[in-house]
């Protein structure tokens, strides 16, 4: 299967119906985004991939897929009709590529060089097939000299089961970095948007000082961002709990959505929250995730009210009646916005699945997945109730 990444459809169409007519089967992906969710769907044996394209271009693809074990191998041929200098083309041979054609090319020369890398690529991925077959046989013929064979059957489950384990891990925390790699330069370019503000029409003006504090606010953000990161990073290993006060981390949340908050004309209402015993930069992520999510889907008639309210119970769940004191608390993050069927509940907790219009709603569908997994390394559970154009409420039941 070849995949063609191009963000205009128009380009797509005569490529694949060349591929096509000569035995070819083509799959396409209208950015670089889209493409890197493809590519940990599907294995692909050989990429054609535009250079130009907005949001993350195709030097970014490739950079991010030569940092993967599990894509680095696969041959990628940058087509391009405007990159055609020479800086570009010596890019495009450095981040790993087989090939940088520039157009207009001829169909047939294209044809024999994708047949060419297809047939290289298949002789490789043969020899190590036979490799590793190889490579198991002796050692299971080694196991079986020493009469272990009903020991090396209980190890090798063993091992199966751990390596599916972390396999699964890895491969959350490649999709996880593969998106956030390009969503890290967001604070960067609210930087530069206020800074080019304050340039060209607030200097030596007192709304100008205030577009310097947003400014440095979201360089903060940054740093934040980076250390949440590196902590989500080391979800699987133990981190050290402290008690956190949920009143100040929903303070802190909503002082980092300020500019939004002010653009939307949203509210944000929080009860007398408790004080739970967590990891505070995991904690201060999930609600962020939550209150942007309930910014982000708001409604376009009214202005975004998100509310935010916590009682003890005394079961881990979310029906459980609520109780003067309990030993595990429920927080309910409630909006206005526009909602969801609830017949797609079990999808909106998984890694890159969104349910709403990318166009109109900006986002990665990840925020979701990090909040499930948040939660669920304190040893909580999280659901969510909702209907369309009728708001949705988020609950969760931590351990106090």
């Amino acid at each position: 299967m070849i995949l063609i990444v191009d963000d205009q459809r128009e380009n797509i169409m005569p490529l694949k119906k060349i591929l096509e007519i000569h035995g070819l089967q083509a799959d396409s992906a209208e950015s670089g985004e889209e493409a890197l969710i493809k590519i940990l769907k599907v294995n692909y044996s050989l990429i054609i991939l535009d250079v130009q394209m907005p949001g993350m271009d195709g030097f970014e693809v490739m950079e991010i897929m030569a940092g993967s074990s599990r894509t680095k191998d696969i041959p990628v041929i940058f087509l391009s009709a405007i990159n055609k200098e020479k800086k570009y083309i010596s890019r495009g041979y450095e981040t790993g590529a087989v090939d940088y054609i520039t157009k207009p090319v001829d169909p047939d020369f294209l044809i024999l060089k994708v047949k060419t890398f297809l047939k290289l690529y298949e002789q490789k991925q043969e020899l190590r097939s036979i490799r590793d077959i190889l490579s198991k046989e002796v050692e299971i013929r080694k196991e079986a000299q020493d009469n272990l064979e009903a020991k090396v059957a209980e190890r090798t489950a063993e091992l199966v089961a751990k390596n599916d384990e972390l396999e699964m891990r890895n491969h959350e925390l490649q999709q996880f970095s593969w998106v956030v790699s390009h969503d890290l330069k967001e604070p960067l370019r609210k930087i530069e948007m206020f800074s080019k503000i304050i340039k060209e029409r607030y200097i030596n003006s007192e709304d100008g000082v205030n577009y310097v504090d947003r400014t440095i606010r979201s360089a903060e953000r940054m740093s934040r961002l980076i250390t949440d990161l590196l902590d989500y990073s080391r979800l699987s290993s133990n981190v050290a709990p402290e008690m956190c006060n949920l009143n100040k981390i929903i303070a802190e949340v909503t002082t980092d959505f300020d500019y939004l908050i002010e653009e939307k004309d949203a509210t944000v209402k929080a009860g007398n929250l408790a004080t739970i015993n967590g990891v505070y930069t995991q904690l201060r992520q999930l609600f962020q995730n939550l209150i942007g999510n309930s910014l982000k889907f708001a409604k376009n008639s009214e202005p975004p009210v998100v509310e935010i309210n916590g009682e003890y119970v005394n079961e881990k769940s979310f029906d459980s009646a609520a109780v003067q004191e309990g030993t595990f608390y429920r927080i309910t993050v409630k909006d206005n916005g526009i909602g969801f069927d609830e017949k797609y509940l079990d999808r909106i907790f998984i890694i890159f699945q969104s349910l709403n219009d990318r166009q109109s709603y900006e986002g990665t569908g990840i925020g979701l997945a990090i909040a499930k997994k948040i939660i669920e390394k304190h040893n909580g559970i999280i659901t969510a109730k909702s209907s369309l154009e009728k708001g949705a409420s988020f609950i969760m039941v931590f351990p106090v």
